[in-house]
């Protein structure tokens, strides 16, 4: 099966919310659906790791599948605002390299 790049993934949405003719909804509207898709993800995540047993009634859903859900949404969002997510991904992680590279204790080799 073909990897994507994170490219092809931002494509693929884009391709996908482009058939609709209300297209992708405004920045702020997208972060509200966001934090309820990061809202449904904590609570897969409190169920399987927490203190927090579901109830009987509540459907099983997969920590993967919310996980997919955040990242879609967040692809929204970059697409909406013309963010090319592969540069944002390498100035964070530049930035992690250098500003706080002896942040953390490394494993010895």
């Amino acid at each position: 099966m073909h990897k994507k790049t994170v490219k092809e993934l931002q494509q693929e949405v884009d391709t996908y919310i482009s058939q609709f003719k209300e297209g992708y909804f405004s920045p702020l509207a997208m972060m509200a659906r966001l934090t309820e898709e990061l809202g449904e993800l904590a609570r897969e995540i409190n169920h399987t790791y927490g203190e927090k047993p579901k109830k009987k009634t509540e459907k099983e859903k997969a920590i993967e599948e919310e996980l997919g859900d955040v990242l879609f949404v967040l692809i929204c969002l970059a697409n909406s605002l013309n963010i090319d997510m592969e540069q944002a991904h390498d100035m964070v992680m530049n930035k992690f390299n250098t500003r706080d590279k002896d942040r953390w204790t490394r494993k010895e080799e």
